[in-house]
């Protein structure tokens, strides 16, 4: 009896650290977070932990990923009415990264980004739409190569926190499709039976935090 006892005691310990190891109820339950309303204001985006992407179809078999590193904006916050708030960033199109350092360059050529002409690309909100309790579309101003285009992005919003040296920050996660050649990147060839070795649709993916100071206390 006394070693069934320590059999199924040696097996709850091994539930109980299986669980808190790969994310089961406990650990669900220890890292919910219960987000505050967001405090009106005007926020820095925080490239050291966002990230605008994109990703085009090669040879219509496969998606290519890749980055820009390089960016900078800000988003003005309108707690009252969400859909006064605004957003603004540029990023610098020479910081283009797919992980492969002779794509990167070949980007930058005025085949595709024409970095050296027009060295950054930038994004200016116009209006924004509500769709849920959580949930919006942006409507603005893409402009990149020297053409500006309308475009609207969907987006999701999550916050606020407060992180541990006290400033509150929040997140947004956003996804459009654009297509290429709207903005005069036309590099590409189209094979014989149909189809482009370089996709003309290309799909963009942003994951901003962004991030409010907490006040320096007067005298500091």
């Amino acid at each position: 009896m006394k070693t069934l006892r320590n059999a199924i005691a040696a097996a709850a310990l091994a539930v109980v650290s299986a669980v808190t190891l790969f994310g089961g109820p406990a650990a669900a339950v220890a890292g919910a977070q219960a987000y505050a309303p967001i405090p009106a204001g005007d926020y820095k985006i925080d490239p050291a932990h966002s990230y605008i992407g994109f990703a085009v179809r090669h040879l219509e078999i496969n998606w290519v990923e890749g980055r820009f590193k390089d960016f900078e904006g800000t988003i003005h916050y309108d707690e009252k009415d969400v859909t006064k708030s605004s957003v603004e960033f540029t990023a610098k199109v020479a910081s283009v990264d797919t992980e492969v350092e002779a794509r990167d360059k070949h980007l930058r050529t005025a085949d595709f980004f024409d970095a050296e002409k027009f060295p950054t690309m930038t994004f200016k909100s116009l209006n924004v739409e509500r769709k849920g309790p959580n949930d919006y579309f942006m409507h603005g101003e893409l402009t990149m190569k020297g053409v500006t285009k309308h475009v609207q992005f969907p987006f999701h919003i999550a916050g606020a926190v407060k992180d541990p040296w006290g400033n509150t920050r929040f997140g947004v996660e956003a996804q459009t499709k654009i297509n290429r050649r709207d903005f005069g990147i036309n590099y590409g060839n189209a094979f014989a039976g149909g189809g482009l070795d370089v996709g003309n649709e290309v799909n963009i993916t942003l994951r901003l935090e962004a991030l409010k100071p907490e006040p320096k206390p007067a005298g500091r």
